[in-house]
């Protein structure tokens, strides 16, 4: 016999939560097209009748990972930073509402596409930060535009990817056949593999019915696209890291239990980065401190933005 709420949705319940703690933080839900052929949503400061970006705050933009919308991955974030910075949180194209017509798949494309999103909203200067796929687009943004990305915050990303990592990651900690399986989940099991690389150990057993609630509401959507965007990376191809340290100063924040990004590439990050970049380890967390200890990553990445203490 089915469970007794298979019939209901525990993730729309709780998406529709995520959704009125974006809105009680003083952003809307907005979509804009940024050009003929890309169209994206994002969450952002409501805008005033003259239709131009609030002076008053400095801008923050917040780049989710590959996995479900970014109001899954950012609630906590906007909730605290709201309160000084000017919070804009897009879902990158194929995510959420976002789309394209365009044939490219790349980190690039993405980033190329919200620095469209912020030229369009008026916001000529603002610091990003990316979790994990996003940490590519975030210095991705950062490299090509050094005149509008302020300040950088690269969160469990691997933005120094070899080819090895992913080999490793599949075969040796995922113990799957694909990277696809890891990051796109299809089944319960293969859900519950990414959640125990993607979270520090927990004794609570989520029943199947729920795991595949989440495949069904978070996985399924554009999921071809989806995998032509991880074969259209353009980091990770071999085994040899060309990293351009950036201009701006940069914040790496990693869980020492990462087991996505191990914390050696944080390390090695650090060093390929240059001087104006520096390392925070948050202990007993692994690859989403922002969600795991939300206190601590807030605190460490609000200080670096605004060089004060809480």
């Amino acid at each position: 016999m089915a469970p007794i709420f298979s019939f209901l949705s525990i993730v729309s319940l709780y998406g529709t939560y995520l959704r009125r703690s974006l809105s009680a933080a003083g952003l809307s839900s907005q979509t804009i097209d940024i050009d003929h052929e890309t169209t994206l949503h994002f969450w952002g400061p409501k805008p005033p009748p003259d239709a131009t970006a609030n002076p008053s705050k400095p801008s923050l933009v917040l780049i989710h990972g590959f996995g479900p919308d970014a109001v899954w991955q950012w609630r906590q974030q906007v909730s605290f930073f709201a309160r000084e910075f000017s919070v804009y949180v897009p879902s990158l194209v194929f995510f959420g509402d976002s789309t394209t017509k365009s044939a490219e798949r790349s980190e690039v494309f993405q980033a190329v596409s919200v620095g469209k999103l912020m030229e369009r909203l008026g916001v000529k200067r603002y610091s990003v930060m990316g979790t994990s796929y996003g940490g590519f687009v975030a210095y991705s943004m950062a490299a090509m535009w050094p005149e509008r990305v302020e300040k950088v915050v690269i969160a469990s990303s691997g933005v120094n990817l070899r080819y090895r990592d992913n080999v490793e990651l599949v075969r040796d900690r995922a113990r799957v056949e694909k990277v696809e399986e890891v990051l796109l989940p299809g089944t319960a099991a293969q859900l519950r593999v990414l959640l125990g690389l993607a979270f520090t150990k927990r004794r609570v057993s989520v029943p199947d019915f729920l795991l595949n609630d989440v495949i069904r509401k978070l996985y399924s959507k554009n999921r071809k696209e989806k995998m032509e965007l991880l074969k259209g990376l353009t980091l990770g191809k071999d085994d040899t890291v060309i990293l351009s340290p950036l201009h701006q100063e940069v914040l790496i924040v990693w869980g020492d239990h990462d087991q996505i990004f191990l914390l050696e590439k944080a390390t090695e990050l650090k060093e390929l980065l240059g001087e104006k970049a520096r390392l925070e380890v948050i202990k007993n967390t692994a690859h989403v401190p922002q969600i795991e200890n939300p206190g601590k990553f807030n605190s460490i990445v609000y200080n670096f933005l605004l060089g004060s203490s809480l």
